[in-house]
């Protein structure tokens, strides 16, 4: 980088820092949105599509589980207040990374377990994460560590999904009880 003043892979600047990217697919990218959103530290969350062979691919292609996409998150975060590792560690303790092509109900290459990583030390780092994690899960991991690509913003209904939808019957049976669970357990690291 240039300047301490970029933001690596999104160009956005933040004039006390350094900003990064971390892309994860935890299964259906509203649940995970809703949680990262909350953390202090998170400048932007945006929900989309990577890790595919499609050029700009639609919802309806992504569900057809042909294209190799997976959905997932990009999180725009700054490192002097969460780390990667610390994202990481919260990703690996709210979606079940021990489910191949699996979240829940929701079956398909699309809601695989995967960390794109941006970086040598991102990779590094999702390594050691994935192998710590073991010790919380009785099964095997599943989750791919993976070099980033194209990232293909979702369509703007599925931005904020769970803060516009709340009432929605998935977001009140799915996606609420994660959310609680993850803020009870992390309210030190909430945003205010």
């Amino acid at each position: 980088m240039n300047s301490d003043n970029q933001v690596k892979d999104t160009g956005t600047i933040l004039s006390s820092g350094l900003l990064e990217t971390a892309t994860l697919g935890g299964g259906c990218f509203w649940c995970i949105e809703a949680i990262f959103q909350d953390l202090q530290g998170v400048v932007s969350v945006e929900s989309g599509y990577t890790g595919g062979r499609v050029t700009n691919p639609t919802y309806r292609e992504i569900c057809s589980g042909t294209t190799g996409h997976a959905e997932v998150i990009r999180v725009t975060f700054n490192p002097a207040i969460i780390t990667y590792r610390e994202i990481l560690e919260i990703f690996f303790t709210f979606h079940d990374p021990t489910t191949l092509n699996r979240q829940g109900n929701d079956v398909g290459t699309q809601y695989r377990s995967a960390i794109f990583f941006h970086s040598p030390e991102q990779k590094t780092i999702a390594e050691e994460v994935k192998t710590l994690a073991s010790d919380i899960w009785d099964d095997p991991i599943v989750t791919e560590i993976t070099p980033s690509g194209a990232f293909y913003k979702a369509e703007d209904y599925h931005q904020n999904y769970f803060k516009d939808h709340q009432t929605q019957p998935y977001c009140n049976i799915v996606i609420a009880p994660k959310v609680k669970k993850f803020r009870d357990k992390y309210r030190d690291k909430l945003k205010h």
